[in-house]
């Protein structure tokens, strides 16, 4: 069976699958004019989905094509080439799927990540054989290392030519075998549809991670049968998500009797969409919160159990909190080296509980006195009833328990807020900026990060009150995602304001999406925080190396090259300038009443500002300086030290 081609505008017509339907309106801010000759039928968003179809005549793309509307999938993100020109053909009859060209495939991939880590469905890049695959790389390795469900699908030379070193020919699955969940090269045609539904599977259940799918381009040409839905096999998969209640009971055995303990939350709480189930956990434990780096949102910043974010530029109270804790409940999370900081001293007088859906976290980098195998959400809702039905005195008697340790936190916390001053030099400051931005667009935004100061200090100022608006490379550290990323996530929440926090570095690697972005009428808004240089390896060199900036400065601020206003015009977008701090509210302002195209303002701030509270890379959590030459003194009283605590 082929699908129709799209009908004139406004014009009923047959759907993909035989469903009345009428094309949608234009999307906003896309061009028109070409809407007939060159672009992709429109995606008709309420067009039934295939659920069950008998076999029917297919070519192996239109299986893919076919396979891809029957699982759910509503976008993709990439770009065609020969090995998977098959695959396009039938693409651009789907009404169920939308394409997005982009300009290149490092930027599908991110997309694709933010795509999913906005809205928790799986996002799904498309790239060809050898470069086109392989600019996918770095994209795939950080959607490994931040958990994020992605499906890659790669077109591949045809089965003859696979080993001949053909041109564009590069073994994929080999290069990607350490940075995806699973990859697998199809060699039968008839074998696409259930490919596709294990890819899906495999890269959303258990801890999410990225699936790549390499299809040989005759095996997209090859003649074959679809039909739907499709037996999986993964005899060896099965991930555990129900926790063992002996251990569910001895985690709340020792919530109990612990008098100093700390809720240490990490990203898989947001993927497992637990958020509610976290808030009832600490209202029974009555214990102080801390979200990663990759868990912000997931816990209302402005709740009063929550602390903040820990490790290298967490907030002193939570770092301290977790350094004097005498127990550590870690859910969904993975003692990273950027939380723990030196292991060998890292909250020595801690036992811990560590629930992880991934048995291969727990023990890798920390011993756990009560492991818990199991889903988020899951060991979460058992923990809390079984703390409500624990003949500990109840959650009155716990609250009454950790009173001093409360009492200790909150001098920790009012003697080192998080802050900033502003620059000296009378130039703007960063900080202000970003928190501006995150008073103005509110906690209803999405916000996505580069990597480097600017990251750091959006996730230090922006007020994150609900899971999913705070996307960015934690793991990976990964330059240039935020633009991509940030396109993705417009993409699946197109109602929602959405804004890239940039460093002028980052940006300069990805910033060609935004002409995606402008021609697919996808209206993100960039502030570039523009300091002139790399800031946070600045930042290291003024610490670290005697002030000696090798390589560091960019030349966008001595020379203005690229000047950022000019770049945004040439690429389609909104271009807009701040530099001085008077003006910051009516620049962002007038960002937030632009829906029509992106917008990209250079905020022009000063060079050396920091990123604080820090601990150096390779020390213990205990050096944490608050401030430059401020280092708090957690065992003095009278700086808000844990003599006081009760043991």
């Amino acid at each position: 069976m082929t699908t129709a081609r799209p009908a004139p505008p406004g014009t009923p017509g047959p759907s993909a699958h035989g469903a009345e339907t009428r094309r949608p309106a234009p999307r906003t801010g896309a061009p028109t004019e070409q809407q007939d000759t060159n672009l992709q039928a429109p995606v008709q968003p309420d067009a039934i989905r295939p659920t069950h179809v008998d076999p029917s005549p297919a070519t192996g793309a239109q299986s893919l094509v076919r396979s891809l509307e029957a699982v759910g999938c509503d976008v993709v993100f990439g770009i065609p080439g020969g090995a998977i020109l098959p695959a396009y053909d039938p693409l651009f009859d789907s009404r169920l799927v939308r394409h997005i060209l982009v300009r290149h495939e490092q930027g599908a991939g991110h997309a694709a990540t933010g795509y999913a880590q906005a809205t928790g469905r799986v996002g799904v890049c498309i790239a060809t054989s050898g470069p086109g695959a392989t600019n996918l790389v770095t994209p795939l390795a950080d959607a490994m290392l931040d958990s994020v469900p992605v499906v890659a699908i790669t077109g591949q030379v045809g089965r003859k030519l696979i080993g001949t070193d053909a041109f564009q020919e590069a073994d994929i699955c080999g290069i990607t075998m350490p940075i995806t969940k699973h990859n697998m090269l199809v060699t039968d045609p008839a074998e696409i549809p259930r490919a596709i539904a294990e890819a899906f599977h495999i890269a959303a259940s258990g801890r999410p991670g990225p699936v790549l799918v390499d299809l040989p381009k005759d095996v997209l040409q090859a003649h074959t049968t679809f039909s739907w839905p499709v037996e999986t096999r993964l005899p060896g998969y099965r991930p555990t998500t129900r926790p063992h209640s002996k251990q569910i009971r001895e985690a709340a055995r020792l919530i109990g009797e612990a008098r100093r303990p700390v809720l240490y939350v990490g990203g898989g709480v947001i993927k497992a969409e637990a958020s509610t189930e976290l808030l009832d956990l600490a209202d029974e434990t009555g214990a102080p919160v801390v979200t990663t780096l990759m868990a912000r949102g997931v816990f209302p910043d402005g709740h009063h159990q929550n602390l903040g974010m820990p490790g290298m530029h967490g907030t002193v109270a939570a770092v301290a909190a977790m350094q004097k804790a005498d127990l550590l409940i870690a859910l969904g999370t993975r003692f990273d080296d950027r939380v723990t900081g030196d292991l060998s001293t890292f909250a020595p007088e801690a036992k811990v509980v560590h629930a992880d859906v991934d048995p291969a976290e727990i023990g890798k980098n920390r011993v756990a006195d009560v492991p818990i195998v199991g889903d988020a959400r899951e060991v979460i809702t058992e923990l809390t009833a079984a703390l409500r039905s624990a003949d500990d005195g109840g959650r009155d008697a716990r609250t009454e328990r950790l009173l001093p340790w409360w009492d200790q936190l909150e001098r920790w916390r009012q003697t080192f807020p998080l802050g900033y001053d502003d620059p000296a030099d009378g130039t703007l400051s960063p900080e202000y900026v970003i928190e501006r931005i995150g008073a103005i667009a509110g906690p209803d935004a999405i916000y996505s990060a580069g990597v480097g100061q600017h990251q750091m200090w959006a996730a230090q100022f922006i007020r994150y009150e609900k899971p999913r608006t705070w996307l960015n490379s934690g793991g990976a550290g990964t330059m240039g995602y935020g633009v991509p990323a940030a396109m993705g996530a417009k993409v699946g929440m197109p109602d929602t304001t959405v804004w890239c926090i940039d460093g002028d570095g980052c940006f300069q690697m990805t910033n060609q999406e935004l002409a995606t972005c402008a021609i697919e009428g996808i209206p993100i808004k960039v502030a570039v925080i523009n300091n002139g240089n790399l800031g946070m390896v600045r930042q290291w060199q003024t610490l670290f190396y005697e002030e000696r900036y090798s390589n560091t400065e960019l030349g966008t601020h001595k020379h203005r090259v690229p000047d950022f206003v000019l770049l945004a015009q040439a690429l389609g977008c909104e271009g807009l300038r701040c530099e001085s701090k008077d003006d910051v509210d009516r620049v962002i302002e007038q960002a937030m009443a632009i829906d029509d195209r992106p917008v990209v303002i250079d905020f022009t701030v000063g060079a050396d500002a920091q990123v604080w509270p820090m601990v150096a890379a390779g020390t213990g959590n205990d050096q944490i300086m608050a401030a430059r030459d401020i280092r708090p003194l957690f065992d003095d009283p009278e700086a808000g030290g844990a003599d006081e605590v009760p043991a």
